[in-house]
């Protein structure tokens, strides 16, 4: 497991501990210390996958995140992402999930069924003043993939909604989508 420590533009990949602190000793805003240096250790012999935060001073901190990325590269591409799946746990316990992003450019031409939560801008009669209300919205359309079903509902909303209306990411869990069918 490597090491990515980072404080404002310094950062590095490491490969060992004692790297990490050669890294922390090198920058002296940190004043790096026996505490902080049993610490380091510490979290880095640990199970623990989540990134660590040190406080320097309020408000500045630096960050440890372990990967299994090679180089600073495949890091910062995100090439070495640890599975969701435990090597222990029982077959069925996590399902393999694809990336939002796959299956919303998979194309599959046809009717799609898209329900889209967005913040919808409307007036309240008794004070003239505008406010946001979730709403929800439900359409069926002829699509070539999740991604064009979004932009289909929401082009056509962005239409007869007021402009200040605000609609969620496709990839978020506002907006979910469904495969109907090939259409004629």
């Amino acid at each position: 497991m490597n090491l990515y420590l980072r404080y404002f533009d310094r950062e590095t990949l490491v490969y060992n501990v004692e790297e990490a602190i050669d890294f922390l000793c090198s920058i002296s805003e940190i004043g790096m210390n026996a505490q902080i240096e049993a610490d380091v250790r510490e979290y880095v012999a640990s199970d623990v996958l989540y990134p660590k935060r040190y406080k320097v001073r309020p408000r500045v901190y630096f960050i440890i995140i372990k990967t299994e990325a090679a180089t600073m590269l495949d890091f910062k591409q995100k090439k070495a992402l640890r599975s969701n799946t435990n090597g222990a746990g029982v077959a069925g316990d996590r399902r393999d999930v694809a990336p939002v992003i796959t299956k919303l450019n998979e194309e599959r031409q046809g009717w799609y069924e898209g329900t889209l939560d967005f913040k919808r801008v409307v007036m309240v009669p008794a004070t003239g003043k505008h406010e946001y209300r979730d709403t929800h919205f439900v359409a069926r359309c002829k699509a070539l993939s999740g991604i064009d079903c979004y932009n289909r509902m929401v082009d056509y909303l962005r239409d007869r909604v007021d402009t200040r209306s605000q609609f969620p990411s496709a990839k978020g869990k506002n907006f979910k989508f469904k495969y109907l069918g090939m259409w004629k």
